[in-house]
């Protein structure tokens, strides 16, 4: 409704349109308004004491209702239909008397209404499903009510769809907020292994929720990034994961993960800036599709400008591929285990693995191949050339005093 009727203001309060501009609920709206020769067709929700407008279908009439605007409840009709002192279908106000001492009947004026409640999968209302028209129109009946709530029962499935689909979402916010303000993660460190020098050149910083039942880190972030939260909870990780390198020796680097769309925030300069950036390598995983190159590659030069290094993170199991290396020139780039897995019988992996170790060296990257499990695999991959590599077999990840005791009793597998 407009900001303000004649002779009896109403507030307007915009709010968040949850229903996305749903198409079902838009064409749901415009055949009952044709089909009952109204001007107006709305989906509202019960918002406090407001009526708040979630679809709307009325051509010509857009001042007057809007997606967003709210009307105080005690000036409508609903209240009354669901208390049953107001029948659904009004084919002429002027019938009912209770609609005279309604405010809006008169302020618009409303002479014919027909309006069907949407309720949740509990049975509580949610909103209405309403029509109305500035004339009256006796020839409303009993099967145009029907036809009324049959839509209004297709409107309520996606509605409750929607409804579900928010709470879940606002739940899921919930814990990784609760996450983040307890700092409920351990971070542990999995050495990453020169292999001339048997010794760590660095250490990968990688992320363990303290949740029961356990699940497994990426489905944390993975639901981090349906609620938008992605960016959130990867530099929180990091943020605890650097604190090791105080710790850590001089010559050794340590290596952090975060998605494009983090690195596209541009948060990691200022979360880098108090470390000696010359010791991070930041892993961009090939898991996720790039929109935005150039924009990434923008974030990117100002990290590498002051020191940081790129890796790029489970090369060969993603989306992009090569494409994805040779776009972003990384320093070092990461073989998958899905690759490196029986690499000294598959000559598929081993002649993939060759050839990508001939590509680092033509663009100056280093080769770190990750998943070793056995002593043969690690021989293949020293065979072609590997400089770096990590696995179980190298060292299990641990917490930062296991990663320290590497310094203290040399070479050392958990």
């Amino acid at each position: 409704m407009t900001d303000e009727i004649p002779g009896n203001p109403l507030p307007i309060a915009a709010r968040v349109n949850p229903m996305g501009g749903d198409d079902t609920i838009q064409m749901a709206l415009d055949f009952v308004r044709t089909h009952l020769n109204m001007e107006v067709a709305y989906l509202s929700e019960f918002v406090g004491d407001d009526l708040v407008f979630r679809a709307v279908s009325a051509p010509g009439f857009e001042e007057m209702c809007f997606v967003g605007g709210s009307m105080p409840l005690d000036q409508v009709y609903c209240r009354h239909i669901l208390a049953g002192r107001l029948p659904e279908l009004i084919p002429d106000t002027a019938d009912e008397p209770l609609c005279a001492d309604i405010a809006l009947t008169n302020a618009i004026p409303i002479k014919a209404h027909v309006s069907v409640p949407i309720r949740r999968p509990d049975g509580t209302p949610y909103g209405m499903f309403c029509c109305l028209s500035r004339t009256a129109q006796r020839d409303l009946n009993p099967r145009d009510l029907e036809v009324m709530r049959a839509f209004a029962d297709l409107s309520a499935e996606q509605v409750n769809t929607k409804i579900t689909t928010r709470v879940e979402r606002q739940a899921i916010r919930s814990r990784i907020e609760q996450i983040q303000a307890d700092e409920a993660f351990d971070i542990v460190y999995q050495p990453i292994v020169d292999l001339n020098g048997k010794r760590p050149k660095g250490f990968e910083a990688l992320c363990r929720f303290r949740s029961e039942p356990y699940r497994p880190p990426n489905l944390w972030f993975d639901d981090a990034l349906v609620v938008g939260m992605q960016a959130d909870l990867e530099i929180a990780v990091i943020r605890k994961a650097l604190l090791a390198l105080e710790q850590l020796p001089q010559d050794t680097y340590l290596s952090v993960n975060a998605s494009p769309a983090t690195v596209g925030t541009g948060r990691l300069a200022d979360l880098f800036a108090d470390y000696s950036q010359e010791r991070i390598v930041l892993e961009v995983t090939e898991h996720s599709m790039v929109e935005d190159y150039e924009e990434l590659l923008g974030h990117l030069e100002i990290l590498r400008f002051r020191g940081v290094r790129l890796a790029i993170d489970d090369a060969g199991a993603g989306y992009s591929g090569l494409q994805h290396i040779v776009k972003l020139k990384p320093d070092l780039i990461k073989l998958d285990i899905s690759l490196t897995s029986s690499i000294d019988t598959d000559v598929v992996r081993r002649s993939l693995g060759a050839a990508l170790v001939r590509f680092a060296v033509e663009i100056g990257a280093d080769i770190v191949a990750e998943g070793i499990e056995t002593d043969a695999e690690l021989n293949a991959l020293s065979n072609l050339g590997v400089p770096l590599a990590q696995g179980y077999y190298l060292g299990k990840p641990g917490d930062l005093d296991s990663a320290l005791a590497w310094f203290k009793d040399g070479k050392k597998r958990a």
